[in-house]
């Protein structure tokens, strides 16, 4: 998993913003946060909230969605995403994803619209319900851009409002342009392990003043502005984000390109390696930058998969399959879905390393995995991760015994390593996906 690094100014924004005692959602770096990351997203209007997924509500909500409409979202996303949908009384659509972006898919979605909608009266409505289809929910999976331009094409011909998903890809740009800026509304996250956080938080994004103005408002309880009253002229909800934890956004997002340097460094560094023996490797597409906050790799099958995360785990790398499909789950079973063909065939994660710390090269951090990990030779699918490096037999690092910080435990743990090779893997694998999350402090 990401981790977050502090090495900015947020102890310096935290502490003043204690010091001015302006620590709920009134306060100025709030404000200061909402224009910077307009600024950086280069859109006219950001609104910040206490997480992604009461961001995905109130986006919901602003764009109209009631009970009983339908919402069009894919299966393979992170649950928040169909929790949002629920929360207004409405029914996800699950549409397929691609298999090179994760996200939805535009012909999928096309296919489904003209098969199963019509217009009546500039909506669009299931033919087979009577339901408006009232939004559409594409999510860009770990941070990968999904085909945003041909899907937001698809929805402005049928009137169907986009909301896009972009809480895991803050820093992802499609030909050039910020994620989360192309459709009606985008969705932020700012979680504790996203590329930048404030331990929770989300925010809105859009060019519509309409939109921007409502969602203030109603994130904000709806009350109306008064000197001493206490007026709230409409349902409203308590999601306005802290100014304490805008004071650490701000102060994180100073840092964002740095972070996104060190990112795409990694990232390159996987990639050399695990093409050159044959594992599928998760790359962008063209006319597309990924944040890689999160790297994928492809594994033959559900026992490959399965081997693999035993394998990584046994090593002290913390691993876990992509999400289970959202129609799988109790409450989304009886939700309408499209075959579902490539999200049946699920993507994941691979050991995503110490995120960001500016003293180490991508590189480096490899060696530093090795060090650290360690290995046990029981496991024949481990057992040639650290052959190169001279620490096959070498104990776990007990990073945790050293007195020092984080530098002087990981400049310990380098030291362990003598020679610059990456991990290495028994054979070459393709096919089912795995979530590999870093454990490096555990020991």
């Amino acid at each position: 998993m990401h981790e977050p690094f502090f090495g900015g100014n947020e102890k310096e924004y935290v502490l003043d913003c204690i010091n001015s005692t302006f620590v709920s959602s009134i306060g100025s770096y709030v404000s200061k946060f909402e224009e910077e990351l307009a600024n950086y997203c280069k859109c006219d209007e950001a609104i910040a909230v206490v997480n992604g997924t009461s961001a995905l509500h109130a986006a919901l909500h602003v764009v109209g969605v009631k009970a009983n409409d339908e919402v069009l979202t894919q299966a393979f996303t992170f649950v928040a995403t169909a929790n949002a949908i629920k929360y207004c009384g409405a029914n996800p659509i699950f549409i397929d994803v691609e298999i090179d972006t994760m996200g939805m898919s535009a012909s999928s979605l096309k296919i489904f619209l003209e098969m199963n909608a019509e217009i009546r009266e500039g909506k669009c409505i299931n033919k087979n319900t009577g339901n408006k289809i009232a939004a559409c929910i594409p999510m860009h999976t770990y941070g990968f851009p999904v085909n945003i331009e041909e899907i937001c094409e698809i929805c402005e011909n049928w009137s169907i409002p986009v909301i896009e998903d972009a809480a895991e890809a803050l820093g992802s740009k499609y030909k050039g342009k910020a994620l989360g800026t192309f459709g009606d509304l985008g969705v932020l996250s700012f979680n504790g392990n996203k590329i930048i956080t404030s331990g929770g938080g989300g925010a809105i994004l859009t060019n519509n003043p309409k939109y921007a103005q409502e969602i203030k408002h109603i994130t904000t309880t709806a009350k109306v502005p008064h000197l001493y009253e206490f007026h709230h002229d409409q349902l409203g909800f308590n999601y306005r984000m802290p100014n304490l934890n805008a004071a650490l956004l701000c102060a994180q997002l100073e840092q964002l390109d740095q972070f996104l340097v060190n990112k795409r460094e990694l990232a390159e560094r996987y990639k050399d390696y695990f093409d050159k023996i044959g594992v599928k490797f998760k790359w962008e597409k063209n006319h597309c930058e990924a944040n890689f906050w999160l790297m994928c790799i492809q594994l033959e099958s559900l026992e490959e998969r399965n081997s693999f995360i035993e394998a990584c785990i046994s090593a002290g790398i913390m691993s876990r399959p992509s999400w289970q499909l959202m129609h799988t789950l109790p409450a989304f079973k009886d939700c309408i879905r499209d075959d579902q063909k490539n999200a049946k065939f699920k993507i994941g994660i691979v050991p995503q390393e110490l995120n960001i710390d500016p003293f180490f090269t991508p590189f480096e951090l490899l060696e530093l995995q090795a060090g650290l990990y360690g290995i046990s030779k029981k496991n024949r699918k481990t057992e040639k991760i650290l052959e190169n490096v001279g620490l096959i037999n070498q104990k776990h690092a007990y990073a945790r015994t050293l007195s020092g910080g984080m530098r002087r435990r990981l400049l310990v743990a380098k030291a362990l390593v003598h020679s610059p090779e990456m991990l290495i893997l028994d054979e070459p694998t393709a096919g089912v996906d795995v979530e590999l999350r870093s454990s490096l402090w555990k020991y």
